[in-house]
C-alpha cells in the first residue's frame, strides 16, 4: 500500500487549486489527486459548448499545473474511505493511505424525480462530466424542439446557446416570476428575462412542469400546469445542484442540513485528518453566518487557496468569514453581474439598507464605436455606509467591476471611502473620470443616508 502525505479526492477547480497551492507551499510533501474521468470540464464553460465553442474538447480542464509541480494523479473512482485507518480504496481494488485527506468531490445536479417522466429517454441534465456532456452534445445535434427547465444561470445560458441554432426551437420554463431571481434583484431579473425573450427563446415564467410526456419510451413533450403542452424531443433539467457527499457521509464525516460537509474557516472537518473544499463543503452567508447554497468555481478556488496554504498549520489568515456570492453572466450581448445582498435577500433576514443607482456610458466620449450603457447599483447600510451588495449591467466591463464590489464587501468598505476611490481611466477602456458609475452611485447613497438621518 502506497502512502501519501496528502490525498485529494476530486480534480475540479477546488481540487486542482488545493493541489497546486499545497505543492507550492510544501514541495517536499507527497500529494496524490484521484479523479473519476481522464478529462474534466470548465464548469462555467459547459453552456458554451453548445454553440459558441461548438466543441466539448475546447472546454476541457485538467490538473497539468499540479502535475508540473510534482503532484501525482490517478483516474480510478474512490469507493470507500476509512478515516480511522487513514486509507482509501479505489474501484480497481487498490488501497492508498494518507496523513491528510482533502474531499473536493463537488456537486451533482438535482434529479427531477418528483416529475413523472423524469427518467425517459432524451431527458438530460447538465452534469459536470466530460463523458456525459460529450454524449449530450452529440445527442442534441439532431433535436429540433428542446425544452430547458430552470431559469437560473445554467438553464438560461444553455437555452440561449441552443437557440442560436436556426434549426432549433427552444423553450425555457421557470417556476418563479422571473429568471435569475435567486441571484439578481427584481429590477435586474426583469432585464435579464427580457433579454432571454429577445434571444429566440420561448420563455415561460411562473410556470410548472407537471409531467414529461412520452411516446415509445422517449420524450414527446412537457405538460405545463394550466397551459398548453409543449412538443419536445429533448428535455434538459437545470433545477439546481446539491453537494456530492455520499463518500463523506459513509465515512462518518459530519454534514449539515443541506447535505454539505461541515468545515471551519480553514476547511477542516469534524475529523482531524480530513478537510473539505468547494461545492461539497458548507458555505455561510457573509452577514448572517447561516448556511448558504452558493456553489461557484470562484468561491471554491478562493477556499482552495486558503486550504492549500494551511494544510499543515495556519500560515495565512482567512480574510473572509462568509461567502459573498459574486455572479455574472451575459445574455443577448448584455453583461449582468451581482455580489452580496439585494432587496430580496436583505428582506429575508430583515437587514436594513438603502439602494443607489447611477447610469452612464462605459467609454468616453460616448461616440466611441464600442461604447455601451453601464449601470451600477449599490446596496448600503444606512447606519454606517457599509457596502452590503451591488449589481452592474451593460457592457463587458460589468464582469470585472463586480469584483471591485465583491472586494469592497469583503473588506467592509463604506460609500464614504468609495467616493475617494482613485481610478485609472482611458477613452477606449473605461467610462469618464468625471462620472465613474461606482463612485457616482456611492454619492447617491451618501445623499440618501443624509436625507434619512435628518
Amino acid at each position: 500500500m502506497k502512502k501519501y502525505d496528502v490525498i485529494i479526492v476530486g480534480a475540479g477547480p477546488a481540487g486542482i487549486i488545493t493541489g497546486v497551492t499545497a505543492k507550492k507551499q510544501y514541495s517536499d510533501k507527497s500529494i496524490l489527486m484521484i479523479r473519476e474521468e481522464e478529462k474534466g470540464l470548465v464548469p462555467c464553460g459547459i453552456p458554451y459548448i453548445f454553440h459558441n465553442l461548438n466543441s466539448v474538447d475546447k472546454n476541457v480542464m485538467g490538473p497539468k499545473p499540479f502535475i508540473d509541480l510534482g503532484g501525482e494523479v490517478i483516474t480510478d473512482p474512490v469507493v470507500d474511505i476509512n478515516i480511522e485507518d487513514k486509507t482509501i480504496k479505489v474501484k480497481s481494488g487498490d488501497d492508498y493511505s494518507f496523513e491528510k485527506l482533502v474531499l473536493a468531490t463537488g456537486s451533482k445536479p438535482t434529479i427531477a424525480s418528483f416529475i413523472p417522466g423524469f427518467d425517459l429517454k432524451n431527458v438530460f441534465y447538465i452534469k459536470k462530466s466530460y463523458t456525459y456532456i460529450n454524449n449530450l452534445f452529440n445527442e442534441l445535434k439532431d433535436k429540433k424542439n428542446i425544452v430547458v427547465v430552470g431559469g437560473g444561470f445554467i438553464g438560461a445560458e444553455v437555452a440561449e446557446q441552443l437557440a442560436m441554432h436556426s434549426n432549433k426551437k427552444v423553450s425555457l420554463i421557470e417556476s418563479e416570476d422571473l429568471c435569475f431571481s435567486k441571484a439578481f434583484s427584481d429590477e435586474l431579473s426583469k432585464i435579464a428575462t427580457e433579454e432571454l425573450k429577445k434571444s429566440n427563446i420561448n420563455v415561460y415564467t411562473s410556470t410548472l412542469v407537471e409531467k414529461v410526456l412520452e411516446k415509445d419510451g422517449a420524450v414527446a413533450g412537457v405538460q405545463l400546469k394550466g397551459q398548453n403542452d409543449i412538443e419536445a424531443d429533448a428535455v434538459i433539467f437545470a433545477i439546481g445542484y446539491k453537494p456530492n457527499t455520499e463518500l463523506a457521509k459513509k465515512a462518518g464525516v459530519a454534514t449539515n442540513t443541506v447535505g454539505a460537509i461541515v468545515v471551519d474557516n480553514y476547511g477542516c472537518t469534524s475529523e482531524k485528518s480530513v478537510c473539505a473544499v468547494g461545492d461539497c463543503s458548507q458555505t455561510l452567508g457573509f452577514l448572517t453566518g447561516r448556511c448558504d447554497y452558493i456553489m461557484l468555481a470562484s468561491t471554491a478556488t478562493a477556499e482552495a487557496r486558503v486550504l492549500g496554504y494551511n494544510l499543515f498549520g495556519i500560515k495565512i489568515k482567512n480574510s473572509f468569514t462568509g461567502t459573498i456570492g459574486v455572479f455574472s453572466t451575459e445574455i443577448n450581448g448584455l453583461a449582468m453581474a451581482a455580489a452580496g445582498l439585494n432587496e430580496k435577500s436583505a428582506a429575508l433576514v430583515n437587514i436594513d439598507f438603502v439602494s443607489a443607482k447611477f447610469s452612464d456610458i462605459d467609454r468616453h466620449p460616448g461616440a466611441i464605436k464600442d461604447a455601451s450603457p453601464l449601470t451600477a447599483k449599490l446596496y448600503v447600510s444606512p447606519s454606517d455606509g457599509t457596502i452590503l451588495g451591488g449589481e452592474i449591467w451593460g457592457g463587458k466591463a460589468a464582469g470585472e467591476m463586480i469584483n471591485i464590489i465583491g472586494l469592497a464587501i469583503q473588506k467592509g468598505l463604506t460609500v464614504y471611502e468609495l467616493i475617494s476611490f482613485q481610478v485609472g481611466t482611458h477613452p477606449l477602456l473605461t467610462n469618464a473620470p468625471t462620472k465613474p458609475v461606482l463612485i457616482k452611485a456611492a454619492e447617491v447613497a451618501v445623499a440618501k443616508i443624509r436625507t434619512s438621518n435628518k
